[in-house]
């Protein structure tokens, strides 16, 4: 029977070196203040034992643990999974983060908060201190969340806000909800539409109304009146079948509908075929999101491409940054999004 091979730990290299623990750990952290010769003994170790650093390794130098933490909204992202109706935004955010981290020799931790929580204080402390993160990235609506962002700013942990302004600390980070928005609506100005509907989303995120925001002031350039063309959702498909009916029951109904998320748009979608409307020569339909279910939808769905897995890893750049030397943002870091566009839009029939 052939024996395990023995994993080559910290201890083996430092031997093998002639050095200290600490020497060892200072040369995998890139840190300053250890001799070339010295570099070069632990590095050739390193390569002759085929060592790889851990974890563990890297915070013997006691000043950074090489873990950033990453919070999503609990209640939502559960249900959205046991529906299996869940968008990509948590693979997005995993894949840009996830990779920009192993760049920089971090890893990655996700977690669920529940927002609605009345312990939510206590449920990220005990995480703060298992953990010890070098800095938190919080997406919507964590990212307004006051007690959430108090608790960081008093742990003195760099964190980045993704989908906020940024008021009361931390790295803001936008991906231009507003101006897409507009964008969206601009489209649809220029094939020719007039009546333009919108399905805002969930009002606990901020940029749900930048979205609305972005729409009103497109509609308003052109001169187009939007009173009777905005409805609210959550989100969810439920809430935009709701305000796809309430749109779409209108005796002048909307020739076009921009909805703030796939899910809302694939209900408007399915209010569109039950009334008997063709999409796109009786109803135009943009969406926000652009994950793979659009694309697979008949007819595919536009769609707003949010820069999801771009503007984590800018995050985690951001935050790296402000462990190792303070150094944040003046403003809102944006990052901009793109605008697909399918075969779900067309100019309005006559």
């Amino acid at each position: 029977m052939a024996r395990r091979r023995q994993t080559v730990t910290i201890k083996h290299v430092a031997a093998d070196a002639g050095v200290s623990l600490q020497t060892v750990s200072r040369v995998i952290n890139n840190e300053p203040n250890v001799r070339p010769e010295m570099q070069e003994r632990v590095r050739e170790a390193i390569a002759r034992l085929g060592y790889v650093p851990s974890i563990a390794a890297q915070r013997m130098s006691g000043s950074r643990s090489y873990l950033i933490l990453a919070l999503n909204d609990r209640d939502r992202t559960i249900a959205d999974w046991r529906a299996r109706q869940g968008s990509d935004w948590v693979d997005q955010m995993l894949l840009g983060g996830m990779l920009q981290c192993a760049e920089h020799g971090y890893r990655m931790i996700f977690e669920l908060v529940d927002t609605h929580n009345d312990h939510v204080e206590r449920e990220l402390l005990a995480a703060i201190a298992a953990l010890q993160p070098d800095g938190v990235v919080l997406t919507p609506p964590h990212s307004d969340n006051p007690l959430i962002v108090g608790v960081l700013a008093r742990q003195n942990i760099p964190f980045a806000r993704i989908g906020s302004l940024g008021r009361g600390g931390g790295i803001p980070l936008i991906m231009d909800d507003e101006g897409s928005a507009r964008k969206a609506t601009q489209a649809l100005i220029e094939l020719g539409h007039r009546r333009i509907g919108f399905i805002a989303g969930n009002a606990e995120y901020s940029l749900s109304q930048w979205r609305v925001d972005g729409w009103r002031a497109a509609m308003a350039d052109a001169g187009l009146p939007t009173d009777g063309l905005l409805a609210a959702s959550d989100f969810s498909f439920a809430t935009g079948t709701s305000a796809a009916r309430t749109l779409l029951g209108q005796a002048e109904r909307p020739t076009a509908i921009i909805a703030s998320n796939d899910q809302t748009a694939l209900a408007s979608l399915d209010v569109a075929h039950a009334l008997g409307l063709a999409v796109p020569d009786d109803l135009s339909l943009i969406s926000f999101d652009n994950t793979p279910v659009v694309r697979f939808a008949r007819p595919a769905l536009s769609a707003v491409d949010q820069p999801v897995a771009e503007t984590v890893a800018r995050a985690v750049d951001l935050i790296i940054a402000a462990q190792r030397d303070g150094t944040v943002p003046a403003a809102p870091v944006v990052v901009p999004a793109g605008l697909v566009l399918r075969e779900s839009v067309a100019p309005p029939r006559g």
